[in-house]
């Protein structure tokens, strides 16, 4: 069942670490293991485990086949599974561990420090493992996001001037659920109206008006694989302003995908978007990053997209595409594909319109 090992068994070879200790729910996704609360991977060099307790334990025999299963059991032990962790390492004659900076808390970490090992903090080390994406991990992308442009299709048939942002909200979970998706990769932003100035404006009981912005920026999570799109809609024609924002945004939106390219520098990538902004006299008004890498990714995917990145873009690595301008008491636009690299440029995933999207009023 477990995938990957061999890549992070060369992983730590490379970074001289004996051993790595996995909690991320996203890391054991990626490995294609158990998730649950009460399973813990331990990779060596030369072998995987999974730590489970009681809860766990049949069903692990049931799927896993490719980690050694080991039980822990803390009322016999009086600790928690560390204890095992220090039974293997040292059984095995390891000195060094690595743990994922990110998933473990202080009073944890001092417990880890004190079974006596090197301790080595992973953090972008361990998102680069999953940076360059593999055949069936892109295949499952591309399902995922052209599910996403249908959920989306389906949503705006059914918006209409007095529904509240709530109820758009409703139905983008309820397509998202009925076409398969397991999740949604975030929580749902809609905002309406001058809300959409906000970039991360969750839904309220405001209601929809003629002519205004609606923000709908959701993904789902099918096959444990992430989709993120941002659409802007109206119901008839929007006002001049708002139109003369949604033109510099796309206008910005589409040299930053001619940006990503093999070879690229992810700032320089956010700095040709970003240009397009200023030029237009909006540039205090894009206030974050131009993208973020996309994948299982709950936690730091790669490659980032911002002014201080250095990561160089390379083939089979999907990130997403997504300027905006938010104007307070005006409103916002942002506009997002999901981008993969291949053949050396830059490929949106996403099919649906970046044109204006009106609708009629009903």
């Amino acid at each position: 069942m477990a995938k990957r090992i061999e890549k992070i068994q060369a992983f730590l070879k490379e970074e001289n670490i004996d051993a790595l200790l996995i909690k991320s729910k996203t890391v054991k996704k990626w490995m294609n293991t158990m998730t649950g609360s009460g399973c813990q991977v331990l990779i060596t060099k030369e072998k995987g485990y999974l730590i489970v307790d009681g809860r766990y334990i049949t069903e692990a025999k049931e799927r896993e086949h490719d980690l050694e299963i080991i039980l822990h059991n803390p009322h016999l032990t009086g600790r928690n599974y560390l204890a095992t962790v220090e039974s293997i390492l040292k059984e095995k004659g390891c000195k060094s561990l690595g743990v994922e900076a990110y998933q473990i808390l202080a009073k944890e970490y001092e417990q880890i420090k004190a079974l006596g090992f090197d301790i080595h903090l992973l953090d972008s080390e361990i998102a680069n493992l999953r940076i360059l994406k593999e055949d069936e991990e892109i295949e499952a992308m591309k399902e995922a996001i052209a599910i996403t442009d249908e959920i989306y299709q389906e949503v705006i048939q059914h918006i209409h001037v007095g529904m509240t942002e709530y109820e758009i909200s409703a139905l983008v979970q309820y397509y998202s659920i009925k076409a398969g998706a397991q999740q949604m990769s975030f929580d749902t932003i809609i905002a309406t109206g001058e809300r959409t100035a906000l970039p991360h404006g969750r839904p309220t009981q405001r209601k929809v008006k003629a002519h205004e912005p609606i923000m709908i920026d959701f993904g789902i999570q099918y096959n444990n694989y992430q989709s993120d799109m941002t659409r802007i809609c109206f119901i008839g024609e929007p006002e001049p302003k708002i139109k003369e924002i949604y033109d510099v945004v796309l206008k910005a939106q589409l040299a930053g995908l001619a940006a990503i390219k093999e070879g690229a520098v992810a700032s320089d990538v956010d700095a040709a978007a970003r240009a397009v902004i200023e030029q237009a006299g909006y540039g205090e008004y894009f206030n974050h990053g131009l993208g973020h890498g996309l994948g299982i990714g709950e936690d730091g995917e790669g490659p980032t997209l911002n002014s201080q990145s250095k990561t160089i873009l390379k083939n089979r690595m999907m990130m997403s595409c997504e300027p905006g301008v938010y104007v307070p008491g005006v409103g916002g636009i942002r506009i997002e594909d999901d981008v993969l690299i291949e053949n050396g440029v830059g490929v949106p995933l996403n099919k649906t319109t970046k044109d204006y999207i009106i609708l009629e009023e009903k």
